[in-house]
């Protein structure tokens, strides 16, 4: 029964219906118009904090597991590079470093070594920054700068491997960004260079292709670093350089940006870097501004991931918390980088109800009822934060 129900849920149109409602509200309020470099988002499934960060509406996700490329949120550090890169996409080129055979190797060159394609999700650290209260600098994110795609490309460590393998004493996978850096200032206080530990080579993809096409200017194309479980930062865009190292990167985005600073600190390589991501699930529906609930059968739904963990299970409450029930996990399991649809069909009676989701992983770790708080807003897991409240008549 509880598959048919979740079928029936895009029979119905549910996330049509929220993204209209959405769109509505947003005309009303005077939403600002898509920047240029992705002119081509539907501008109904999105909120446009600035030309750098536009955020997917929570209705807009639907009950579909692959996040559609015009729905999936944006968020550049720099702005994008000039559109012309994408005129002759085979042409961009790769430096790679840390290896046995140092060499740079162009797009064309990477599509014969092999191909994969692999199912992730990609979440800007500071999705869920919106719920703290004590308003971090940054995008205010709610559930929106996080979707679930499907990169094809080659295996990075097809690469290495052809590179004649890593060099001796290699410690860190390390991505640099190909933006052009403004000018007169220090480069490392503002490009974008990413380590992460060297085991993520295991699972690491150069991408060329996104849900099927060509890689968008807007999310890093013609050529973007992924790197499946971990935050968003660390799947580095428009990458010109690969190369493992010793030592994490030196830039700012690495040693002291994208730290779980205490709140009150300052970053410093001391501190935990936004590298995996925690196990965290939201509710996607029902939602008040769907339109009017009426008492009765109905179907909530959301999605959960674990990072680099499978999805074990999640459990649901209508009352805030007070007492849970099992959900059932449905669709294509498209793998453990992936995020699950969750179901539970359940009577709601007329009045207001508080709707929780609370995922657990594979290794047992339930997502926790408080965020951890840091000067950010990373990495923010909370089932309480991310409850829905909706009202039946």
């Amino acid at each position: 029964m509880l598959a048919a129900s979740a079928a029936g849920l895009g029979a119905l149109g549910l996330g049509g219906l929220g993204t209209q409602a959405h769109a509505q509200s947003s005309a009303a309020a005077g939403a600002k118009p898509l920047p240029a470099v992705a002119a081509w988002k539907d501008p109904k499934a999105m909120i446009v904090h600035s030309s750098n960060t536009l955020e997917t509406r929570r209705a807009a996700f639907g009950t579909s597991v692959v996040t559609p490329t015009n729905r999936l949120f944006v968020r550049n550090n720099l702005p994008a590079p000039d559109a012309s890169i994408l005129e002759h996409r085979d042409a961009w080129t790769v430096a790679f470093e840390g290896v046995k055979g140092p060499r740079s190797l162009t797009l064309a060159d990477l599509k014969t070594l092999g191909v994969e394609t692999v199912a992730t999700v990609l979440q800007c650290s500071g999705n869920g920054r919106g719920f703290f209260p004590s308003k971090p600098s940054g995008t205010p994110w709610q559930v929106g700068a996080a979707g679930c795609v499907l990169w094809s490309g080659v295996p990075l460590r097809t690469v290495i491997h052809v590179l004649g393998g890593a060099e001796e004493g290699m410690a860190y996978l390390t991505g640099t960004g190909g933006e052009k850096l403004p000018e007169g200032v220090d480069p490392l206080t503002v490009m974008v260079e990413r380590s992460v530990p060297i085991k993520a080579l295991d699972d690491a993809l150069l991408a060329w292709e996104m849900n099927g096409e060509p890689l968008p200017l807007a999310h890093g194309g013609p050529l973007r670093l992924i790197v499946p479980g971990y935050q968003g930062v660390n799947n580095v865009k428009y990458v010109k350089r690969v190369a493992l190292t010793r030592e994490q990167s030196r830039a700012g985005i690495m040693a002291n940006r994208y730290r779980m600073v205490p709140p009150g600190g300052k970053g410093n390589p001391g501190l935990p870097s936004v590298w995996e991501m925690v196990v965290k699930s939201w509710i996607n529906g029902p939602l008040s501004e769907e339109g009017a609930l009426r008492a009765g059968w109905t179907q909530i739904h959301g999605v959960a991931f674990a990072g680099t963990r499978e999805v074990r299970g999640v459990e649901v409450s209508i009352d805030g918390g007070m007492s849970w029930h099992q959900a059932q996990l449905v669709g294509p399991n498209l793998g453990r980088f992936a995020w699950r649809q969750f179901v539970l069909p359940v009577q709601l009676s007329a009045g207001t109800h508080v709707l929780v989701s609370r995922a657990t992983d594979a290794a047992g770790n339930a997502q926790p009822r408080e965020r951890v708080e840091n000067n950010s807003g990373y990495n923010n897991n909370s089932w309480l934060d991310h409850a829905v409240t909706v009202t039946v008549a």
